[in-house]
């Protein structure tokens, strides 16, 4: 316990008191000539007492830590969930019977792999692949939100000689090159980690300045930074515009959310494209691809084609648990710009899947529809 009590100081006023300023009611009358020696053990036993209660007032008022044990590392990590998650009243999840059920299965004997298989299918039932558990042996992962539904991505497909081919070029993470005989323009990214530039984006545009529209490709990209996402779509904006909005949590109540903040998309400066784009999405597409096309949905001059994306509409955020394995969790829900949750995913304008006839003949179906979009 921390304490910024001046003993000192606090001794010193009433053991040698003065008239005036520093005098209290533990102090002498003046006119008592100073204090007997029966006095002064009587306002020291005072003094003691107050003092002594100070500090036990103080000691129960700590909070209670959980002990780095299995019971102890399950409960910190069901709270911090129970708190902080930011999803559990709209995906109308009863937090308290999933403890319950867990809770039953928690022993001291559980070893550290099992017990952090246990905690891991707990919460699995967030159904969130923002929510991971990290060890120093494994991290934990929630698969479903892709996994149960078709992939819509063949990338044997888009790097044969019909697409980017073998001779594409890269640019900032970018790899790009004109297809449909140079009519179209088509750009993969495949990571929103891979950081790209004004001057990447100038010379892709550049290159392509002869083309009828551009189809940039997101699909099986998982996310990275925002900013990216942020920037890229920039570049299709004439205007800055209001494009979603974002809470935070304010307290430990499920619904306790800050009011709704804007999410603006700037027109970029320098750089427009001002012709037809075509973004490309699937069900990996996800986290801040997700924010990404929440942007580009309202793009003047832009089409989404292909499957719902993935979702990932919470902003992430990190916590320790008693031993030292951190969990990351959705905390700041994002919305639409009609305050829509963004968290199961963003429907394409035009919905297309993948063909399995046109595959096989070397044509992805999904890039094929977009070209006649483009083309229109």
């Amino acid at each position: 316990m921390k304490h910024s009590l001046n003993h000192a100081a606090l001794f010193g006023k009433l053991a040698q008191p003065k008239t005036g300023h520093y005098q209290t009611a533990l102090a002498p009358p003046s006119n008592a000539g100073g204090l007997t020696q029966h006095t002064k053990k009587y306002f020291f036993f005072i003094l003691l007492s107050v003092f002594s209660g100070l500090l036990f007032t103080s000691c129960i008022d700590e909070p209670e830590f959980p002990q780095n044990t299995n019971e102890g590392n399950f409960e910190a990590l069901w709270k911090i969930i129970d708190t902080k998650y930011c999803y559990l009243d709209y995906k109308n999840i009863n937090w308290d019977s999933i403890h319950t059920v867990y809770k039953n299965q928690v022993y001291s004997t559980l070893t550290d792999r099992e017990l952090f298989e246990l905690m891991g299918n707990m919460l699995a039932e967030l159904k969130d692949g923002h929510v991971n558990l990290y060890s120093g042996f494994d991290i934990s992962r929630y698969r479903n939100w892709f996994s149960d539904y078709p992939d819509n991505f063949s990338s044997t497909l888009i790097y044969s000689d019909k697409y980017l081919g073998d001779n594409y070029h890269i640019a900032g993470g970018m790899r790009y090159e004109k297809i449909d005989k140079g009519n179209i323009g088509y750009i993969y990214y495949g990571d929103f980690s891979n950081r790209f530039t004004d001057t990447n984006m100038s010379y892709i545009f550049n290159y392509f300045k002869n083309c009828k529209g551009l189809i940039i490709d997101v699909r099986d990209n998982g996310g990275g930074y925002l900013d990216l996402s942020e920037q890229l779509a920039s570049y299709f904006f004439t205007k800055d515009t209001v494009t979603g909005y974002m809470q935070h949590k304010t307290g430990d109540g499920h619904t306790d959310f800050s009011k709704s903040q804007e999410i603006k998309t700037p027109a970029h400066k320098i750089l427009q494209w001002q012709r037809p784009v075509a973004v490309l999405t699937n069900r990996m597409s996800f986290s801040a691809t997700n924010s990404f096309v929440v942007r580009m949905k309202l793009a003047p001059k832009a089409t989404v084609v292909g499957d719902k994306t993935g979702g990932g509409g919470g902003l992430p955020f990190s916590s320790e648990i008693p031993n030292g394995w951190m969990v990351r969790f959705s905390a700041s829900p994002m919305f639409d710009v009609n305050m829509q949750h963004t968290e199961w995913g963003i429907n394409p304008d035009i919905k297309v899947d993948l063909v399995a006839a046109d595959e096989a003949d070397g044509i992805d179906t999904i890039i094929e529809k977009a070209i006649e979009i483009l083309k229109k």
